[in-house]
């Protein structure tokens, strides 16, 4: 699968924009604060709904103007879609594929697929467990839509009942409510729970060559998913929990703190491994997501790569370049050096500078 265009109009900085993919390397160069990473973010979005920096639908549109619209063209084998999104200031964005509006968010996921991969990644590990989960949380959302609908049900239940938590020492009849939202939170949160364990469980199995050959054969890796409740203890922990709940006026049990656990060589690099070891299992960990997205569409995913090259040493670089080679990738850089033109293959490459991207090969 290929984006082949992508145009915008009052999105971010950019009041215009028609551009032309090729279907191998893009490069995306310029300065900082230019609108690299907007075009990025644009294609995220296209394939998603949301942004990859959690941003609101309204602070996406461009100053000054009220509302935005998005167009992106992906060919799929033989299939071409057309994706449009319309962003208002006043009501929920509206989304269409090949000009037939969709009702739910969740049927725009499966026609195409995006890999980000941006300097944050670096390091997933050494900060807290809020990134980890939505590392997973981005990734099977785009995989499995049913995922996303138990995710999103389960995000709006534990909002409700923190809402009970806060209320009910002023409307004590509210208390009467909670074994209703802790019946549906205990529903949809173990299918989360299932679904994210399997999850990790394939990219363990994928993730492990790959670190190993990553670090000159020198460190072994394991992911390890540690839910913070089992399935079958969720309804009972949650019931005998409630009065501290209550007293904290939040739900502390639950998939919104699970965790991801990289144990290398046995030794938990999150605690205990150097910023080098986190950062090589942060790239084993997004090199590895490529694999499996390969091994479950059957298909190959678009890497979108933000400004990471600069971030790697050289071995990483190299290893990195030479994973990608057989996906449609699209790089922005601050500059277009030595390095990346004896390395990459530059079949098309853009200068973004204040909202505009100029074709210039």
């Amino acid at each position: 699968m290929i984006v082949e265009s992508l145009k915008l109009k009052n999105y971010r900085n950019y009041e215009l924009l028609d551009i032309v993919f090729d279907p191998a390397t893009n490069i995306l160069y310029g300065d900082n604060a230019q609108g690299k990473t907007n075009i990025l973010e644009a294609l995220y979005l296209c394939g998603t709904t949301k942004s990859h920096r959690g941003t609101k639908d309204r602070d996406l549109i461009r100053f000054g103007e009220e509302e935005s619209h998005l167009e992106a063209m992906i060919r799929k084998k033989d299939l071409e879609f057309q994706i449009d999104i319309h962003l208002k200031k006043s009501s929920p964005k509206g989304i269409a594929v090949n000009k037939l509006p969709l009702k739910k968010a969740a049927e725009l996921f499966g026609i195409i697929h995006f890999v980000f991969f941006s300097p944050e990644d670096l390091n997933i590990i050494k900060e807290g467990p809020a990134g980890r989960r939505r590392f997973i949380d981005l990734e099977l959302s785009q995989l499995d839509k049913v995922y996303f609908s138990d995710l999103t049900n389960y995000n709006r239940i534990i909002q409700q009942r923190n809402s009970v938590l806060k209320e009910a020492a002023f409307k004590p009849d509210l208390l009467s409510t909670l074994d209703i939202w802790d019946m549906q939170l205990v529903q949809y949160g173990c299918k989360v729970i299932a679904a994210r364990r399997k999850f990790v469980e394939k990219l363990n199995h994928i993730i492990q060559d790959i670190h190993f050959q990553l670090t000159g054969e020198k460190e072994s890796i394991e992911l390890l998913y540690e839910p913070n409740i089992l399935e079958e203890r969720f309804e009972e922990t949650l019931e005998r929990q409630r009065d501290r709940d209550l007293k904290l006026k939040s739900t502390g049990t639950g998939p919104h703190r699970d965790d991801i656990c990289f144990l290398a060589n046995g030794i938990d690099i999150r605690k205990f491994g150097s910023q080098g070891q986190q950062r090589t299992a942060a790239l084993s960990l997004k090199l590895s997501e490529i694999e499996l997205v390969k091994e479950l569409i059957h298909d190959t995913p678009v890497l979108l790569l933000d400004d990471v090259l600069s971030e790697l040493d050289k071995n990483r670089q190299n290893y990195l370049l030479d994973s990608i080679h057989d996906i449609q990738t699209i790089v922005t850089c601050t500059g277009v050096d030595e390095f990346v033109n004896h390395r990459f293959s530059l079949n098309r490459v853009f200068h973004v500078k204040e909202g505009t991207a100029t074709k210039e090969n």
